[in-house]
């Protein structure tokens, strides 16, 4: 109870401004219809799996030596030589459009053209507040559950929009200015007939193949070499827990009697029920949807003890 006192005079003092500092005992930068409470975020435990080297890399020399055979080889008898051929021209028939006379754009007046319109004028611009929010499902004061978890302190501030002020003025506009419009005069065209060559004449050069025979004689075939093999390195895998993150009460996003309805509840409900936490669908936020919530929370690593944005997200609803 003390708390929420001293909430609700915090409130009090700030929200009588369209404006105000931020604090660090208020909530972050939010949006109009966004809600925040204070809960324990739970330490975030991340496994780093690595890979360490049993033996280095190392290195063996193998000498290989050369390899002969009797192999065939081709010898020419006789050169090759080329001998150059005339190709004679192609031609073919082709249909082409040709302009008679070139298109042509001419200037066609076009007169001015106004309207009567009706416009707000703005009277007084919008501005956003905080105003303490009301119904924080889950638990409302600090300290344990009874059941050794902690849970948030109740405080619970919402950021509401104030909507500008505007009043109607009836003006008169210019829709079209006068000017000149272009006009396009299409071209005036003839098709032709002709004959164009479709390959010109040409010489190629044709290539008489030499004159071979082929003979054996004994050639290396594969010299001698150093072969050096690589030894891969062996490894093993280790596993280390590393803290990344969480612990201690931050400002979170929720759902409070504020900012959502019946009908969201529901869909909670029902989330929780298909990931096998069991609760009855009611639209209420009672005892049986908490302790189902609390579970979820704590099997999934999230903030135990409020409806926060982060346990709706990840049953899969949308806030």
């Amino acid at each position: 109870m003390a708390n929420k006192l001293w909430l609700s005079a915090a409130v009090a003092a700030i929200v009588g401004a369209p404006a105000f500092a931020q604090s660090a005992d208020l909530p972050p930068s939010a949006n109009p219809g966004e809600c925040f409470a204070r809960v324990l975020v739970p330490e975030q435990v991340q496994v780093l799996t690595e890979t360490v080297t049993d033996q280095p890399e190392r290195t063996e020399i193998l000498v290989i030596p050369a390899e002969y055979a009797d192999v065939e080889e081709t010898i020419t008898i006789k050169e090759a030589q080329t001998v150059i051929e005339v190709i004679p021209a192609t031609y073919r028939t082709v249909t082409e459009t040709i302009v008679v006379t070139p298109e042509r754009v001419e200037k066609v007046p076009v007169p001015e053209q106004t309207e009567t319109y009706t416009e707000n004028v703005l009277v007084r611009e919008a501005y956003t507040t905080w105003k303490p929010g009301a119904g924080l499902f889950g638990r409302g004061t600090a300290g344990r559950a009874g059941d050794g978890t902690e849970v948030s302190t109740g405080e619970l501030l919402c950021k509401v929009e104030v909507p500008a002020e505007f009043r109607p003025v009836t003006r008169t506009r210019v829709v079209r200015v006068a000017s000149t419009q272009d006009r396009m005069i299409p071209a005036v065209t003839q098709t032709v007939t002709r004959q164009v060559i479709d390959q010109p004449a040409r010489t190629v050069e044709r290539v008489v193949p030499a004159e071979t025979r082929a003979v054996r004689v004994r050639k290396e075939v594969t010299p001698a070499r150093e072969d050096v093999r690589v030894i891969p390195a062996t490894t093993r895998t280790v596993e280390r827990r590393v803290v990344s993150g969480g612990g201690g009460l931050q400002w979170r996003e929720v759902l409070c009697e504020t900012n959502t309805t019946p009908a969201k509840i529901s869909e909670v409900q029902r989330a929780l029920n298909g990931k096998g936490f069991n609760t009855r669908v009611d639209g209420v936020f009672g005892a049986d949807t908490l302790r189902a919530m609390e579970a979820f929370q704590r099997a999934n690593g999230l903030a135990v003890g409020n409806l926060t944005i982060d346990t709706v997200n990840a049953l899969g609803v949308t806030p």
